[in-house]
């Protein structure tokens, strides 16, 4: 008679799943709450004690470690040696593993919760043998997920057994969750170590198969963490439209990165290839649309927008009007879902507005990862260098206008005036025609505007152009061996310039 292993933390469809194996002649060794639950549902279910002749100690810590249970799962089929080993010992082959292992990962998100709560939430027995049926996926069948009992039961019923290239993928599959697993917990114990673990590793699991990624030919996933809780696109939710593409994720994600900046004010971001065509602040969530879509009319169509209020009505109806990809808001008036879900392909989409501090970015190159912290820095040592000084709303805008440069492309300009983005010049090759590209897209509204530089100016060429535009003001971070030739020119044209000592490169 064949064997079950049956050991569950998530027990939902675990009873279908022990009567389809005990239909198919599988008698069933389980373990604790899983055993308990099986009896009550007058499953024929035998302890795992009955079958090591051991019982389980020290609070459940040790009761699958056993040479029984580990011989039964390791020993290959074909090995006369290896089962002469088994007859000799009067030890069973296990055939099947059915394993989910204890809720770290809930555990650990938990509010309040103490360090030995995790601890006594990480699993041994569980992933011991996991692995042990994974290396023996040959003979034995190794399940973790819910969703694959069926596919399991499945086949069985017609074959007698699962077939061997399902016993594979199955085995990658538990191999890959078991590295997940042990990823959380080197992560969550390394942050009460003064050694810098952290960084070197990750724990991702797959959120969802993408139709493709940049371009048709490119396939593409979306893997999750648990790093980032709010302004995270991880952690969204859609209330509408079709599925979202790899192109759309990134985008959706950079737009949220801009709107974070302004938490707790009223705010509005158009984008498009994840540069911000439009964004400013309001009285008003229509205010600040109103002056977003100002910004740059035409660039914003078939863009995302994002607020970090509430969509009501009024903004709704100006949004029905133009061809927009996605629209992502804390939450949406039943009134605005109304008019806006009445477009069959616009995708609606909300997320948590909670900040959520650093985060790592992780960049892949052909061999390796780089891996860096996420730019957070919004508080600068601001200097003065000029004669003139910035007017207080010359300020308000220069501070508002290096939020925006700083989830710019380099090299970047940001134009702006009354806390409004006119101009924006992203992902150019030197300075100077970033500052172009950006001072013709504002045209005359540049007359007493501001301007924001991602880095500094390699000579004043930036500062001559600006001057003919009409900025009053500029704020980059300064540090170039020219930078007096900038200052000398801000004085001659009567512009203020401010330092900030904090460069804002993004690649």
């Amino acid at each position: 008679m064949k064997k079950a292993l049956i050991s569950v933390s998530d027990k939902t469809h675990i009873v279908e799943f022990a009567k389809g194996l005990h239909a198919c002649g599988y008698q069933i060794i389980s373990t604790g709450g899983t055993y308990a639950l099986l009896k009550k549902e007058n499953i024929d279910v035998i302890k795992i004690e009955d079958v090591t002749a051991f019982p389980e100690i020290l609070d459940g810590r040790v009761k699958t470690l056993h040479p029984t249970i580990f011989a039964g799962l390791l020993a290959l089929k074909d090995n006369l040696e290896h089962q002469d080993t088994l007859k000799n010992l009067n030890i069973d082959q296990i055939d099947l593993v059915c394993v989910n292992l204890y809720p770290f990962k809930e555990t650990i998100a938990k509010e309040n919760v103490t360090l030995q709560e995790a601890i006594e939430n990480i699993d041994i027995g569980g992933p011991s043998m996991l692995r042990a049926a994974c290396k023996n996926y040959q003979r034995v069948t190794v399940i973790h997920d819910v969703n694959d009992y069926e596919l399991v039961l499945e086949e069985i019923q017609q074959y007698g057994d699962t077939l061997l290239e399902t016993r594979l993928e199955l085995a990658v599959k538990v191999f890959a969750y078991t590295s997940y697993y042990d990823s959380l917990i080197t992560r969550y114990l390394s942050t009460f170590t003064n050694k810098d673990y952290y960084p070197k590793v990750f724990a991702y699991e797959k959120g969802q198969s993408l139709r493709y990624g940049e371009n048709p030919h490119q396939k593409a996933y979306f893997l999750k963490n648990d790093d980032c809780l709010g302004y995270s696109i991880a952690n969204s939710k859609q209330l509408h439209g079709k599925e979202l593409s790899y192109n759309n994720l990134q985008d959706a994600q950079a737009a949220l990165n801009i709107i974070e900046e302004f938490h707790g004010d009223i705010a509005c971001v158009a984008l498009k290839h994840t540069n911000p065509c439009g964004v400013a602040l309001g009285s008003t969530v229509l205010e600040a649309y109103t002056k977003a879509y100002q910004s740059d009319p035409i660039s914003i169509f078939g863009g995302i927008v994002a607020f970090n209020q509430t969509v009501d009505k009024d903004v709704a109806q100006k949004l029905h009007e133009l061809f927009i990809e996605i629209v992502l808001a804390p939450e949406f008036t039943q009134e605005a879902l109304d008019i806006l879900t009445a477009k069959k392909n616009i995708r609606l989409m909300t997320y948590l507005p909670k900040c959520s501090g650093s985060y790592q970015k992780v960049t892949g190159l052909k061999g390796g990862l780089l891996v860096q912290d996420s730019d957070d820095v919004n508080c600068y040592d601001l200097t003065t260098v000029t004669h003139a000084q910035a007017s207080k709303q010359e300020l308000d805008d220069l501070l508002f206008a290096y939020k925006v440069c700083k989830h710019v492309k380099s090299n970047a300009i940001v134009i702006a005036k009354n806390l409004q983005t006119i101009g924006v010049g992203a992902g150019q090759m030197n300075r100077i025609q970033a500052a172009s590209i950006a001072l013709k897209q504002a045209g005359k509204l540049s007359m007493n505007a501001v301007l924001a530089s991602d880095a500094f100016f390699p000579m004043d060429d930036t500062v001559q152009l600006a001057s003919t535009y009409g900025i009053k003001a500029i704020m980059q971070p300064g540090g170039s061996i020219k930078d007096q030739d900038s200052i000398d020119q801000c004085n001659k044209h009567n512009i203020a310039m401010i330092f900030t000592k904090v460069r804002h490169f993004l690649h």
